[in-house]
């Protein structure tokens, strides 16, 4: 017992003399970055910043502030605090124009609101200004060896965007406001004409005009229903083989039966 207590000592006196916490407690920032710069180095980030944070404020404009900022927003990068990470970034990059680390940090700035966008169901700020992020870093470097990787984050976000507007456009359908569902599907199909939804957008956007009109009052029917033909043809000219045609097919005939009362 005796011999477990002098390890467990021996070992806590260790850690509390450890470089790391020397430099937590010092007031010297030369030995505050050298730690932090060999917590950094090794990959332990989390130690890197606890040091960071507290010489940060007095750093810039020493000579050595250049490379410990881009450590400091390397370190909330590989710790996933994109946050954080995106606002050290850009600092960095407008701080140092001419930092060969520049254009780097202004790529990984923008990245980092990428990877806070949330999944296409739920509120999409964060996707709309990555996507302003990532253009604005295209327009500046539009040489830059990350051209490649920012343009196929930018097409991956604006596809989700694309995949948030037809869920929001079919929900008008199927909560049977038929109305709006007509003018939110031709908006989708105007800001996404090369859509892969586009196929089941102009059939949602047929059946909502399909049962606006066969449930309209006798003043407005007729006309509705000349409209869902209307949306039926662009359906089959958009694909005359429509995975779809079979059910459009059904209530065409329901709609033209219902044309014939108002030729008597």
């Amino acid at each position: 017992m005796k011999k477990l207590f002098v390890t467990v000592l021996f070992s806590f006196l260790l850690f509390s003399c450890s470089p790391f916490q020397k430099a937590l407690k010092s007031e010297d920032e030369n030995f505050k970055l050298e730690i932090a710069t060999k917590k950094y180095e090794k990959g332990k980030y989390e130690k890197a910043i606890r040091l960071f944070e507290q010489i940060a404020p007095n750093f810039r404009g020493k000579s050595q502030s250049e490379k410990m900022f881009y450590m400091f927003a390397q370190s909330y990068y590989k710790t996933k605090q994109y946050y954080l990470a995106g606002y050290q970034f850009e600092k960095f990059a407008s701080s140092y124009p001419k930092s060969e680390k520049a254009q780097e940090a202004a790529f990984l700035g923008a990245k980092c609101y990428s990877k806070l966008s949330p999944v296409y169901s739920l509120d999409q700020v964060d996707t709309n200004k990555a996507i302003d992020k990532l253009q604005t870093f295209i327009d500046t470097y539009p040489n830059s060896e990350y051209m490649a990787e920012a343009n196929g984050i930018v097409k991956l976000l604006r596809e989700k965007l694309e995949k948030k507007a037809f869920e929001i456009a079919k929900q008008y359908n199927k909560i049977s406001d038929f109305k709006s569902a007509l003018v939110v599907f031709d908006n989708f199909i105007a800001d996404y004409p090369g859509t892969p939804y586009k196929e089941e957008a102009l059939f949602l956007k047929f059946d909502s005009a399909y049962k606006l009109a066969i449930n309209s009052i006798p003043s407005k029917m007729q006309e509705r229903l000349k409209t869902s033909i209307v949306c039926y043809n662009n359906l089959l000219k958009f694909n005359p083989n429509t995975k779809f045609k079979t059910d459009a097919d059904l209530m065409l005939v329901r709609i033209n039966k219902d044309l014939q009362q108002f030729s008597k």
